[in-house]
């Protein structure tokens, strides 16, 4: 457990740097889990994530000779963004080293704010294993993501301000990727107000601290595959598990279809945008991944907002098909003039937008003189889909729905 002097210590050292982001009751998604949520938006901080608490309060606590060296660190994208910020408020040089399939959005982020960036391996561990590498080869100081006390300080700041804002929560909802946000807004929680229930979410295709918390023992995982890159985490550190093992009281996993379906949810009706990690708090709530009441109240934690602009698309693509209010239709044609014409009557007058059509004669896997029409259009839920079926079977067409 992390000391709350120095969590308390640490937020004076952020305050006039870091945002206090807002903690605010969230209507729409209480009533649609029927419970009380509160959310921490760390999605609107300075970076767009939580890491600029732990980055900035370690390098602050740095020394002159630390300092002169430069700084280096392993990240998955937002840690990255909390170093360079606060190297740059400090004239200090960084170089961050970043899994190659970071996306976009977050190396650009990075180089924006003046730091050098390096894209090595596969995920996070095997570009923390080269950074510390690099870090001893160029004699520079070194700046974990979420082992090290000062970084788990910072970001226990997040908690304080929790409970200044709300002081009577029943739970706190937290993603893990390695651990170092838990282990500090834990550390404060359970210092303050022990009777607060501490929910730690994994994404379960990185969710080798559900496993170790499970079987009380560290079981790291052989690969991660997961949309919430900022929580995609191979292995456990022993330092954290530590902090976890006393401080969290449950530790649950969501897949990616959850975590895809509360990004689109927070984006739709709570005009947030939030990435896989900050959504994974919100996707263990909505999918009743921990016993709860229609009485409790809940603070969940959105850690960043740094979603790539590709991922969202795929996931607002996916999500209106999965709500029934888009259907791509697989359909087969006598090519022959005006055919296509009779279709797209047919589906105006069951009300449907068409907004995508392509028609292919030359597949091998039609017969001559037909045509497949491939055609995608907006709808207005199930049962108007339903509808549109029915009057493409009437009007002898035979339809299939592609998913």
């Amino acid at each position: 457990m992390i000391a709350l002097s120095e969590i308390v210590q640490a937020k004076r050292k952020i305050s006039k740097v870091v945002n206090k982001t807002p903690f605010v009751y969230a209507p729409v998604l209480s009533e649609e889990t029927n419970t009380n949520i509160y959310l921490k938006k760390e999605n609107l901080q300075i970076t767009g994530a939580y890491k600029i608490r732990g980055a900035y309060n370690k390098i602050a606590s740095l020394n002159e000779e630390e300092r002169a060296k430069g700084v280096v660190a392993a990240s998955a994208g937002n840690h990255a963004q909390g170093v360079g910020y606060s190297a740059r408020e400090f004239s200090i040089k960084a170089t961050i080293i970043m899994p190659e399939a970071t996306p976009l959005l977050k190396v650009t982020g990075t180089k924006d704010l003046g730091a050098d960036v390096i894209l090595h391996g596969d995920n996070y561990d095997e570009a923390y294993a080269y950074a510390l590498e690099y870090s001893k080869t160029n004699d520079l100081t070194f700046i974990h993501p979420f082992e090290d006390e000062k970084v788990i300080a910072g970001q226990g700041t997040v908690a304080l301000e929790m409970l200044d804002s709300v002081n009577d929560l029943d739970f706190v909802v937290v993603p893990i990727g390695g651990g170092g946000l838990i282990s500090g807004v834990a550390s404060a929680i359970k210092q303050l107000d022990p009777k607060i229930k501490v929910i730690g979410v994994n994404a379960s295709g990185a969710s080798a601290m559900y496993d170790s918390f499970k079987n009380k023992k560290i079981t790291n995982s052989k690969s991660v595959r997961t949309i919430a890159d900022g929580i995609a985490v191979r292995d456990v550190s022993e330092n954290n598990f530590k902090h976890i093992l006393e401080c969290v009281d449950e530790i649950v996993k969501v897949d990616d279809e959850e975590i895809a379906s509360a990004i689109l949810f927070l984006l739709e009706r709570q005009k947030l945008v939030v990435e896989g990690g900050g959504a994974a708090s919100v996707a263990a709530i909505m999918h009743k991944k921990f016993e709860y009441t229609n009485k409790s109240k809940i603070g969940a934690i959105l850690s960043g907002g740094n979603i790539d602009v590709q991922m969202l698309s795929v996931i607002i693509e996916k999500g209106l098909i999965k709500s029934h209010r888009k259907m791509k239709l697989l359909i087969t044609l006598i090519d022959k003039p005006g055919a296509l014409m009779g279709l797209t009557d047919t589906l105006r007058a069951s009300n449907a937008n068409i907004i995508e059509i392509d028609y292919d004669r030359t597949s091998t896997k039609l017969s001559y003189g037909d045509a497949k029409i491939t055609i995608v259009i907006e709808t207005k839920g199930k049962k108007h889909q339903e509808k549109v079926m029915d009057m493409l079977k009437k009007n002898g067409y035979e339809a299939q729905i592609e998913v």
